[in-house]
């Protein structure tokens, strides 16, 4: 089945970003004099969220515009003793934080940054601690150690004095702009740049601080899907939407910002006031420098990928629960902003398509929209399952193979699936998605309608897929190495 719609748009002016954005950043150095630690929150690169909810960001976006501002900066990793020592692992990577902090360092350096150092938060002896430290040490690494504060943030008298953060290592820098970055939330992030502040104070040195949030983006409202997306996304973090009271006080103008930060900006004003006798803002929107609301072209576009995102965030959670039992209030959660945002599952036009063909045909089934809004099925056959069908099926059509030419000869299929059954014991004998490139591969030296097919891959880059059923993990690596937007029905294979 094919079904035909307008073709998909970018929505943000990503080259506008870059300019505004390096632009802002720079007025908020001179506005504090000699140095200016910026917090960054979200991920530096690899934003592929910001990139779904905002067609035409690049993943890349942030370190590019950074870039601009490479000559001026340098780069502070943080890292949380508490995450070294429980192993934590960031979940869309499935790597360990002290291992994506190596991979950071890596990526900024082969890009030209320079990274100054490591700061390692709430230290008080972990063995662990002790030991990655000194892994980094072999490797050329400076290493601070910042330590737990007993009733931070709210002890604000002992934070403010040298048995708070006066304990604090003192981060040597040499670069007016310091971005503070770290693998995962709950660093450390905004006290390490806390710390910094009381301790160049102490050497009469000005520096100031601010934060770069990528979202909820301040100046578009709240309920705005780009922001209700946010929300989503962060549903296992509990984060809520809100409007900025104290921006709202101090200049009668509505800005969003989110709990945390709200939360705590009474006690930034009071460590401020404690530093420098007085706070230099009046609100978190303050804080920030994010022109990211700026940048948007058309609102449509935006809203349109947004709500996507919502839904798919949706599935994820209903999947991660059928499969591991856990993250119920998740999932309640998004059901909730789902219904405030007054949207379906069906709105999702891939989830509509696979369903009608598992309808029909009584199996699982999948569905694919190309960049063209071109959607194209598949469904689980003896040979295939229905994400190597897609695949199939997709390629071909982009590639103008008339549907019925087979691609792979079934005399080369059926000894994949006795090497699958027989030799490695496996239950299923239908080809994956990775056997069904491998096998393309292999017939397309020989074979031209091999060879299109293959070199059509980068166009499903951005396109969306949804699954009747849960897939494979190696399926999902797949789509996800494709750039493929997945999501799948909570119903796990038989």
């Amino acid at each position: 089945m094919v079904i035909f719609v307008t073709r998909m748009k970018t929505g943000f002016d990503n080259n506008k970003y870059l300019r505004i954005q390096s632009e802002q950043i720079k007025k908020r150095i001179a506005q504090f004099g000699d140095k200016l630690y910026l917090e960054f929150g979200g991920k530096l690169f690899d934003d592929n969220h910001a990139s779904r909810v905002l067609p035409g960001f690049k993943p890349d976006s942030k370190l590019d515009m950074l870039k601009q501002l490479k000559d001026e900066a340098e780069i502070i990793i943080v890292i949380s003793s508490k995450d070294i020592e429980k192993n934590k692992v960031r979940r869309d990577l499935g790597i360990t934080y002290d291992e994506d902090l190596l991979r950071l360092r890596g990526e900024f350096e082969n890009v030209g940054f320079y990274v100054s150092s490591v700061v390692m938060t709430h230290y008080n002896g972990q063995a662990s601690a002790d030991a990655y430290r000194a892994r980094l040490e072999r490797l050329g690494i400076k290493v601070y150690y910042h330590y737990t504060i007993e009733g931070y943030p709210n002890n604000v008298a002992l934070i403010d004095s040298d048995e708070g953060f006066g304990k604090n290592d003192y981060v040597e820098t040499t670069k007016p702009l310091v971005v503070v970055t770290a693998p995962g939330p709950g660093s450390g992030k905004m006290a390490v740049c806390l710390s910094q502040l009381y301790h160049e104070n102490k050497r009469n040195i000005k520096a100031g601080y601010a934060k770069f949030e990528t979202f909820p983006v301040w100046n578009l409202p709240l309920k705005h899907p780009v922001n209700i997306a946010y929300e989503a996304a962060t549903a296992d973090l509990n984060d809520v939407n809100m409007i900025d009271p104290f921006h709202l006080e101090a200049y009668g103008t509505i800005a969003s910002s989110y709990n945390r930060d709200i939360e705590i900006f009474p006690v930034l004003n009071a460590l401020f006031e404690g530093i420098y006798g007085e706070s230099p803002y009046k609100s978190p929107t303050d804080m920030g420098v994010n022109m990211l609301g700026f940048c948007i072209s058309d609102e449509d576009v935006c809203c349109n990928a947004a709500r996507e995102e919502i839904i798919r965030r949706y599935y994820y959670a209903l999947c991660n629960l059928a499969d591991k039992g856990t993250n119920e209030h998740e999932v309640n959660k998004i059901s909730l902003i789902l219904k405030q945002a007054k949207l379906t599952t069906e709105y999702r036009r891939t989830t509509v398509a696979a369903r009608e063909m598992k309808e029909l045909y009584g199996v699982p089934a999948s569905a694919i929209e190309l960049q063209d809004g071109t959607i194209i099925t598949a469904r689980t056959s003896s040979l295939l399952g229905p994400s190597a069908a897609l695949i199939l099926n997709a390629t071909k059509h982009l590639a103008g193979i008339p549907h019925e030419v087979k691609l792979i000869p079934q005399d080369m299929i059926e000894p994949i699936q006795k090497t699958k059954v027989s030799f490695l014991h496996g239950h299923n004998p239908r080809l994956h998605t990775d056997e069904v490139l491998v096998a393309l591969s292999m017939l397309s030296n020989q074979d031209e309608n091999c060879r299109r097919a293959l070199d059509q891959l980068p166009k499903l880059d951005g396109c969306q897929v949804h699954s009747t059923v849960m897939l494979s993990e190696v399926d999902r690596k797949i789509f996800k190495k494709l750039g493929v937007g997945l999501t799948c029905d909570p119903v796990i294979k038989e």
